[in-house]
């Protein structure tokens, strides 16, 4: 364990994160491990919606449509608040929750890409519904700041000029929730080794 922590250099500097006074609560503990598989099945349910992609459009390769993507405006989620090295668990958690509702309403353009497919991308935004929900909990009940968003979408939804840019559209918010994911994945995985 220790040579796996020593190995995983960006997060070194997180160390001295101020968290050590949840690192013995064993219900956070309980949580963090819980959203850590939590998050791995959200991470593979939206690997295998890129695998649909890859095989219904011969869309596989982020390098291969760089070009294309200059012409869309597909944003990546921020998550730069959970691997800084002045790590505060309170607003890498707001970013992650922000980041889920963000690709929430952006999973609805690959419903639309892919009808025979909508009963998974809506359990995957259901679980990532739950997901926000837990961290809010757990957030509260750490007696740290929550944003509470509103139920009704204030997101809007990409739109795209022509239908292969829908799918390539489709490609990169799969490509950028991965990203996301990873990344909080990682920040939960450091919180429960603190």
């Amino acid at each position: 364990l220790l040579l796996a922590v020593l190995l995983w250099a960006p997060w070194q500097a997180l160390h001295g994160a101020p968290l050590t006074e949840l690192s013995g609560d064993q219900d956070f503990q309980l949580f963090l491990q819980r959203n850590l598989e939590f998050t791995r099945k959200i991470h593979g349910d939206v690997a295998a919606l890129q695998r649909v992609v890859c095989d219904t459009f011969q869309l596989c390769k982020e390098e291969e449509l760089l070009l294309v993507r200059q012409d869309l405006d597909m944003a990546q989620a921020p998550l730069e608040q959970c691997h800084k090295r002045t790590f505060q668990a309170e607003t890498c958690f707001s970013q992650i929750r922000a980041g889920l509702r963000i690709y929430h309403s952006s999973l609805a353009t690959i419903r639309d890409l892919l009808p025979g497919h909508a009963g998974l991308v809506e359990t995957l935004q259901l679980d990532m519904a739950n997901l926000s929900s837990n961290i809010q909990q757990q957030m509260e009940d750490l007696g740290l700041a929550t944003v509470t968003y509103p139920t009704e979408n204030q997101e809007p939804l990409p739109t795209f000029s022509s239908r292969f840019h829908h799918q390539v559209g489709g490609f990169f918010i799969l490509a950028n929730f991965q990203r996301f994911l990873e990344t909080a994945y990682r920040a939960l995985r450091h919180l429960a080794s603190l």
